[in-house]
């Protein structure tokens, strides 16, 4: 049994001047009671060689004295210092590790923070409100251009969060779009989507806003939009960025790397990003806009939401 550095140590039960595994106790005698109770008469492995001799405390018979490092024993009548009560639990060790507690979604706990707040009903310059932006849409939309000269071109501190450059910080063992979707995609995936919804709530803490890019699916809004609200929090602001298909295949053609999908893989994710419409969420159709022009529809979006937050 051990206990904290510095506390007292409780009243012993037994017989104690026991050496081993770094634990010295020492045995107060109870007034009238010379040795400790149940005392062995011989030592079960021989002790090593005694000290030089030393008086023997009064009513301690023949017992070695302290170690010259340790402090002397009590007087006999002399109880130790604030010693707690036998059946008071002992103080806990510094090194023993916190209880675990919280929301687990899975992998390693990230640090608490501050969720997003549903914006009030006011209107506000959505040039300058701290704002978190979800910018929803298929590989080949524009969500990280426009995502990122949103983020360039405001007038407050603003971020710009790419869920695939965060997923691209794997190196050994990333698991490449392109060979499928399965199980250790699906785990970097959620693990990304947590490193970012993190780093928008730090961002946002300290009065910097943010615009977060990913390809949610409406088909898996548990997974997609549910793992975005619990993540970054209600206030979040979810527009869709959906252009023509013709303009989404002449994009992706233009990528290079693991960024590049198949023409067939592109058609399949325009066709599921099609079951936004109707969903309530707002809708940025940039088949004519080039980015510039794409931005300026965005702030607009972004305003209104601020006014008339999204139900989502």
């Amino acid at each position: 049994m051990q206990y904290a550095v510095g506390a007292p140590l409780p009243p012993p039960r037994g017989p104690l001047h026991t050496q081993g595994a770094g634990m010295s106790m020492n045995w107060t005698p109870h007034p009238g009671q010379p040795h400790p109770p149940g005392a062995p008469h011989a030592p079960a492995v021989p002790p090593p060689p005694p000290a030089p001799p030393a008086p023997a405390a009064p009513g301690q018979g023949g017992w070695p004295a302290p170690a010259p490092h340790q402090a002397p024993p009590p007087a006999p009548h002399q109880a130790p210092p604030t010693a707690p009560h036998p059946n008071q639990p002992a103080a806990p060790h510094p090194s023993s590790p916190a209880p675990h507690s919280g929301d687990i979604t899975g992998h390693i706990q990230l640090p608490p923070g501050a969720l997003v707040p549903v914006p009030s009903n006011a209107t506000p310059d959505a040039a300058h409100a701290a704002v978190a932006v979800l910018l929803i849409g298929p590989a080949g939309a524009g969500k990280t251009s426009v995502a990122r000269h949103w983020a360039d071109t405001r007038r407050v501190p603003t971020a710009h969060i790419s869920l695939d450059d965060v997923r691209e910080w794997v190196r050994a063992g990333f698991a490449d779009p392109q060979s499928g979707w399965n199980d250790n995609s699906e785990a970097q995936y959620r693990l990304a989507r947590r490193t970012c919804g993190f780093a928008a709530r730090n961002f946002l803490a300290n009065g910097i806003s943010c615009i977060l890019d990913d390809a949610v699916f409406p088909d898996r809004p548990v997974v997609g939009l549910g793992g975005w609200k619990r993540h970054v929090g209600p206030g979040l602001l979810p527009i869709v960025l959906l252009p023509g298909l013709e303009v989404v295949l002449e994009r992706n053609a233009r990528r290079t790397g693991n960024r590049r999908l198949s023409d067939e893989e592109v058609a399949r994710i325009h066709g599921r990003m099609a079951g936004w419409y109707g969903s309530g969420l707002p809708i940025i159709d940039n088949s004519q806009h080039d980015v510039a022009t794409t931005v300026r529809a965005l702030d607009e979006v972004v305003a209104r939401g601020l006014a008339s937050p999204p139900s989502w």
